[in-house]
């Protein structure tokens, strides 16, 4: 029998990309589900292809951005189902702007979002799972959590928070049985830099050339549940680009060498 059968699991960014590929194996899975996002329509067409039965998967839109409106949506999802298993914080904005011409208001606003909405909605769900003794926090982070890159510094610096606060929280938890695991996708073939924000904060809408050519969301989202299943504090997920985690722990003066090098994209 599967880990996951009739365990709830609430997805964020659960409307396309990895968000979607994670709904799609965890139905499989037998879980119940939770689908968030800020776009209502595109959850339902989710929904629509999962092929669970319609009373094990609520549809719940919400904005990151809005904190005040998280511990709300968390007990929204207590009153359906009346637990929490798994909270997959995956929700978040990416960016393609230089330092310099990118406003402070737009650092913000990324940070906003993937750290403090991240961060709220954690807390919004940490009191049912204290209470319940049991639960699984996976926070979706990046390669970029662990070295900054051209074109992403707010984008980066927000993952860089994530791993600080929730190796903190994983500590805090351990005796309440509850398990956090950090995952660090690379390039994955989803529309994250179609998404990501420029420095006028509008949307690109252009595809990078890098992760056109990356694993596929499915394969991404089965490397997560392998963690899961494993218990794992941190994992890794893309391809060769994953190499430059241990060039950076290593050989710290060859890994900035070769990132120079790399496209700016």
């Amino acid at each position: 029998m599967s880990n996951y059968q009739n365990k709830v699991v609430w997805i964020t960014g659960a409307s396309s990309g990895i968000g979607e590929a994670l709904a799609m194996a965890f139905a499989k899975e037998g879980a119940k589900l939770v689908l968030s996002s800020r776009r209502a329509n595109e959850l339902n067409n989710v929904k629509q292809k999962l092929n669970i039965n319609e009373k094990n998967v609520l549809v719940l839109p919400l904005d990151l951005a809005d904190t005040n409106s998280l511990t709300n949506h968390a007990a929204k999802v207590i009153a359906t189902f009346g637990k929490i298993d798994v909270l997959i914080n995956n929700g978040g904005i990416s960016q393609r702007s230089w330092v310099k011409d990118t406003p402070l208001d737009i650092d913000r606003k990324i940070m906003e979002v993937n750290f403090f909405g991240t961060v709220a909605l954690t807390k919004a769900v940490l009191p049912h799972m204290i209470k319940q003794n049991s639960g699984q926090i996976l926070v979706i982070s990046s390669i970029a959590g662990k070295f900054g890159f051209y074109l992403r510094s707010a984008y980066s610096a927000s993952k860089h928070a994530l791993h600080g606060f929730f190796e903190s929280l994983r500590m805090e938890v351990y005796n309440n049985n509850i398990k956090v695991m950090m995952a660090c996708p690379g390039k994955i073939k989803t529309d994250i830099s179609l998404n990501a924000l420029n420095a006028k904060g509008e949307k690109t809408n252009l595809m990078d050339e890098s992760t056109e050519k990356g694993i596929s969301a499915a394969a991404c989202a089965q490397g997560i549940i392998k963690g899961l299943n494993n218990n794992k504090y941190e994992i890794f997920i893309g391809g060769k680009e994953m190499k430059s985690v241990w060039i950076k722990r290593f050989f710290p003066t060859l890994f900035t060498n070769l990132l120079r090098k790399q496209k700016a994209e």
